[in-house]
């Protein structure tokens, strides 16, 4: 059995970037644990509906555990990089992950950015030595609008067959009802579709997501 944890930076992005991988996983019999990084302002007058939003989407994949980190969304950069650490490293080990799943490191939003430059810092084999397989997943909106040059270039080297799960995918997503929008907005149920149509199509599946594997330890 494998302990699989994603670091979601924003609530839905678990979903777009490796829900089907995680629906598979859970039909495997392995635990799915999820790490909300951001979260908007109590005050603000979609807070209860996202709490709400979220309690829906953790019975959906039936999450093992769900841990959030409430930091305000759009303000990561504020905070210093060893208090990000310090946060995102007692989750690892608490939960004690052997697959992690990251936000792509070159990702446009600077939440995505940072979360991953802090996430990856808590992934070192000798003070985590539970770690064995870390990739970073493509998210819609953010992964496609980074720079277009080779060393920000999202390139795909593992493919995951979603093919039974890509209806329960979609369902899911559709809770986040904020953040879905119609063609040509990114995330758009459309696009979300096309994206796994093109990397299925590369694996030779109806429907697949696609990852870089950083590192694998066996």
């Amino acid at each position: 059995m494998n302990k699989v944890l994603v670091i979601a930076v924003h609530p839905d992005d678990e979903t777009l970037g490796c829900g089907g991988t995680l629906l598979k996983h859970k039909s495997k019999n392995d635990q799915i644990h999820w790490l909300i990084c951001t979260n908007i302002n109590k005050e603000h007058p979609y807070y209860d509906v996202r709490q709400k939003e979220i309690q829906k989407v953790q019975k959906m994949y039936d999450f093992d555990s769900t841990h959030q980190l409430n930091l305000p969304t759009m303000k990561i950069d504020e905070y210093s990089f060893s208090y990000l650490i310090d946060k995102i490293s007692a989750v690892i080990n608490e939960i004690k992950p052997n697959i992690i799943y990251l936000p792509f490191k070159s990702d446009v939003h600077s939440d995505h950015r940072k979360i991953f430059e802090a996430s990856f810092s808590c992934t070192k084999s000798f003070r985590y030595p539970f770690i064995k397989k870390i990739y970073m997943m493509e998210t819609l909106s953010e992964t496609e609008f980074s720079p277009s040059t080779k060393e920000d270039a999202f390139v795909p080297n593992v493919f995951v067959d979603i093919s039974n799960f890509f209806d329960l995918k979609l369902k899911i997503v559709t809770i986040f009802k904020s953040e879905i929008n119609l063609h040509p907005f990114p995330r758009s149920l459309k696009n979300i579709e096309a994206l796994a149509t093109l990397r299925g199509a590369t694996s030779n599946c109806t429907y697949a997501e696609s990852f870089m594997l950083l590192k694998e330890i066996k």
